[in-house]
């Protein structure tokens, strides 16, 4: 847990050095001019973007046939931070609580770094729809009862994830979204399993 709590901490410090030469060049390329709807989001030019959201994940692990207690639902969380490096595309890295869940008397919890390929497109004026492919880092938590048939223990390793939604533009630099997301995670006893969300959250553009 402190090793990936100290590597978040790298992530999100070593970010801005990333995305500020394609701020710098989106001001250089665009003067003084006033940015519009779509200047700023991935849409027409380059920036650098900060976001969160919140929604309800649901995780696909399996449970016994036995089983009285065995939820699959919780709060999912993500934060992230992203550049665009074309007018449709972009780099986003981030990270996820996809929360805890109920099962066979104890609880399994997911969590990981997500590094995703972006593409986005605009739809209508303020309205643009993008997709998310990439690989998520996740490392996982399973407690249990003494009697219970789940295997308890921890897991780790990269796992496939992907993602679509659609954006609405407030301003030209903050936007709600709207998205589902898949991330595929190691869980002790299964092997690798998929846990989706849906979720609501806030986009800033600077």
């Amino acid at each position: 847990m402190a090793a990936q709590r100290t590597l978040l901490c790298f992530v999100f410090a070593a970010a801005p050095a990333l995305w500020l030469p394609a701020v710098a060049q989106s001001q250089t390329g665009s003067g003084t001019s006033t940015p519009t709807p779509f200047s700023r989001n991935g849409f027409g030019g380059h920036g650098g973007y900060l976001g969160l959201t919140l929604g309800r994940s649901q995780y696909q692990v399996p449970c016994p046939t036995t089983s009285l207690v065995c939820d699959n639902n919780d709060t999912a969380i993500r934060l992230y931070g992203g550049a665009m490096i074309g007018n449709h595309w972009g780099v986003e890295i981030g990270y996820l609580d996809m929360g805890r869940i109920a099962r066979e008397g104890g609880k399994t919890r997911a969590q990981g770094l997500n590094l995703s390929l972006v593409g986005k497109a605009p739809l209508v004026s303020s309205l643009g729809v993008f997709g998310r492919l990439g690989t998520t880092y996740g490392r996982t938590e399973t407690s249990t009862s003494g009697s219970s048939a789940v295997a308890a223990g921890s897991d780790q390793g990269f796992g496939l994830s992907y993602g679509v939604g659609l954006s609405f533009d407030f301003t030209p630099r903050l936007s709600a979204t709207l998205q589902w997301d898949s991330n595929d995670f190691h869980f002790a006893g299964t092997g690798r399993d998929a846990v989706r969300s849906t979720s609501l959250g806030l986009q800033y553009r600077y």
